[in-house]
């Protein structure tokens, strides 16, 4: 339990300084991220608590879905947001093209880390991924069709409002997926409940 625990908070922690990287990179951020910054730059609210509002928003989406949020999605709530403010507090911008691409290539590759280190700890799933298996398990959609369908439409929302879409955006997507299907086994602690 203690281990489990230990690797909940480390995954959650990471995933929030995973996404400050790919913020201060400026090349493009994973659809979830495109909102939460579009939100962040018309309100004057930091990013982090937009991903922390943003969080209860969608776990209140959960309720006719009939999902029950364990204990790392409740910690997801709170560390992620104010892990991601803390990042943004002391990784700078870059405009260098090669530090820019570093960046990039590290956040994306740590958020897989993390996402890993959380999800195989097995104590359920981030509101976003208890969306996604939600609305698979009520309509018998696929889970490709249903993950594809909420980003895309959450990814326009964020671009909309002002939100970095570009080559960042492209890596993530294509790369988040198999990254975190090859480090899930590695993480795993008892039997993964969840879709990925």
């Amino acid at each position: 339990m203690t281990r489990r625990l230990l690797q909940l908070y480390a995954g959650l922690v990471l995933y929030g300084l995973s996404m400050a990287l790919q913020v201060q990179a400026m090349l493009g951020l994973g659809p979830w991220d495109v909102f939460h910054e579009g939100v962040a730059n018309h309100t004057g609210l930091s990013f982090g608590t937009v991903v922390i509002i943003t969080s209860v928003a969608v776990l209140l989406l959960w309720i006719p879905l009939r999902q029950k949020p364990g204990l790392g999605t409740i910690s997801n709530v709170f560390v992620v947001g104010l892990a991601a403010d803390f990042g943004l507090s002391f990784i700078p911008e870059s405009s260098a093209l090669p530090v820019q691409i570093l960046m990039l290539a590290a956040g994306v590759a740590l958020n897989a880390v993390a996402g890993a280190a959380y999800l195989g700890a097995a104590f359920g799933p981030g509101a976003r991924d208890g969306l996604m298996t939600g609305f698979v398990a009520k309509t018998g959609a696929s889970v490709g069709k249903v993950r594809t369908g909420i980003e895309l439409t959450i990814m326009a929302i964020g671009f909309a409002l002002g939100g970095t879409v570009g080559l960042g955006t492209i890596v993530y997507a294509l790369s988040i997926g198999p990254l975190l299907q090859l480090m899930i086994p590695s993480f795993r602690t008892t039997q993964v409940a969840t879709a990925t």
